[in-house]
């Protein structure tokens, strides 16, 4: 049975029309969704712009309240949505679930942070006068969210904008559109009112630019490719809208004559090929000091070789399918431009066939040594477990190297020298950066991208403050 969007509390769509979810492993149907058209726009808009006016005089703690329900019921459900998410991703079960619960966490640390926004008085020292600067809730958000890490981008996004007094509009990837559809549950279970949070499902090429250029929205929040970032900024600047675009990555990462390969090779291998590689902020490109250069990519090679690659919902491998062919394409086209120009591969390099691959699209982890700047390995975004591997003399040439691309999302440094590796975070043209290890990007602090990755931060204070306007008043009395 088709399932239906989500709006103002009830499970309804407007159009008949149905897009196929598929199971990336295999090419079976997961289940339906409803492929949107601009009456179900229009209807989501209204929804939520209804419910904003009485959700935005709601007390800050009772949001708080409801959405630290919402958080429980996600951990409650997590076994479920993860389940859904891994048949539709095709990401390993135990990530998917994981997904959930660390998606809930962030949904707690915001409603935490929400309680702790203030306004202020400036001390003008004027008789009978007082000067407030408070915060109001933007209005009806748009959030635009992409298959990778469906959960986790959308929470991105509507942990900040609910519990800041905003009401949203949810329009997945048609690729992983199941999991988001799953949360409808929670939010009802933990009591939001109607229209607070609705979804629609649809391509984004048909739907998109009724939702970015509606006038009842007033932001855009977009996770995507630069191309669709760039065209959406350019309808929402014709209504003058806010946007926060979080978009595609390029992330470099070097390795100083200093560095210590039993911290950089665990790192970058887990980094690189964790959600088979389709994530913006993954290793992309690294650059080795000559003389760590043969160890490197010895001690690579090995590491890469015990990751297996399986189908995600049976969770006994590292990686999954990839999501869909186009994206399957693009990786190994990668691959092939760099092999075509001389490029060597240490391992990996084949898509993956026969038994249980036979239907889906499994590229084998793939390490390319010996790349040079021309090739599309260490220029443009793989959205695929493929690393480029090049060897540098200068360590001055490797920062240009590295500062060489469109993109500034993310970048990371090895050196056993901390002052050596504090000065090289500071010339890497990247929102963040990461010295001696690759962890997970904290929820108390702000992620986004410089130059063609993005505009705008997430997480942390500055992202919920991404959601509000700022308002003086001037008293006097």
């Amino acid at each position: 049975m088709r399932m239906k969007n989500y709006i103002n509390g009830q499970s309804v769509s407007h159009s008949q029309a149905s897009i196929e979810v598929l199971n990336p492993a295999d090419g079976t149907v997961v289940d339906t969704v409803c492929r949107s058209g601009v009456e179900d726009v229009q209807a989501a808009v209204e929804a939520a712009s209804s419910a904003f006016e009485s959700w935005k005089q709601r007390p800050m703690q009772e949001r708080v309240s409801l959405q630290k329900k919402l958080a429980a019921a996600m951990r409650k459900h997590s076994a479920a949505i993860g389940r859904q998410l891994s048949l539709e991703l095709g990401r390993p079960l135990t990530a998917c679930v994981h997904e959930i619960n660390r998606s809930a966490e962030l949904l707690d640390y915001y409603a935490e942070e929400a309680l702790r926004m203030k306004g202020y008085f400036p001390l003008t020292n004027v008789a009978g006068e007082k000067v407030l600067v408070t915060r109001e809730p933007i209005g009806v958000v748009v959030a635009i969210t992409p298959f990778n890490y469906p959960i986790t981008l959308l929470t991105f996004k509507m942990g900040a904008a609910l519990v800041m007094g905003c009401t949203l509009v949810a329009k997945p990837s048609e690729d992983t559109p199941l999991s988001t559809l799953a949360l409808v549950a929670c939010f009802e279970e933990a009591g939001y009112p109607a229209g607070v949070f609705n979804v629609i499902t649809g391509y984004g090429h048909e739907i998109g630019d009724a939702l970015v250029s509606h006038p009842g929205v007033a932001k855009i929040a977009f996770t995507g490719g630069t191309s669709t970032g760039a065209h959406i900024a350019g309808v929402a600047a014709r209504t003058h809208k806010r946007v926060t675009l979080e978009l595609g990555g390029q992330s470099p990462a070097i390795l100083c004559e200093d560095a210590d390969l039993d911290i950089a090779v665990p790192a970058i291998v887990k980094h690189g090929f964790a959600n088979t590689g389709q994530f913006c902020y993954r290793v992309n490109r690294v650059y080795v000091h000559k003389s760590l250069y043969p160890a490197f990519c010895e001690k690579m090679q090995a590491a890469t070789n015990k990751l297996t690659l399986g189908l995600g919902i049976e969770d006994t491998c590292d990686l999954g399918p990839m999501i869909n062919e186009k994206i399957y394409a693009n990786a190994y086209g990668q691959i092939e431009d760099a092999q075509s120009k001389g490029a060597g591969i240490l391992t990996g390099g084949k898509r993956r066939t026969a038994g249980i691959y036979d239907k889906g699209f499994f590229l084998e982890p793939t390490l390319i040594s010996d790349a040079t700047p021309e090739m599309k390995i260490m220029r443009e975004e793989t959205f695929g477990p493929v690393i480029g591997i090049a060897a540098f003399d200068d360590l001055e040439e490797a920062v240009q190297e590295a500062n060489a691309s469109v993109y500034g999302l993310a970048a990371y440094i090895f050196s056993a020298n901390i002052g050596t590796g504090l000065r090289i975070a500071e010339q890497l043209q990247a929102g963040s950066v990461w010295v001696n290890n690759i962890q997970r990007s904290y929820h108390s602090v702000p992620f986004g991208g410089m130059k063609q990755s993005g505009i705008g931060r997430e997480k942390g204070i500055h992202g919920l403050e991404e959601y509000t306007e700022l308002k003086t008043i001037y008293l006097n009395y």
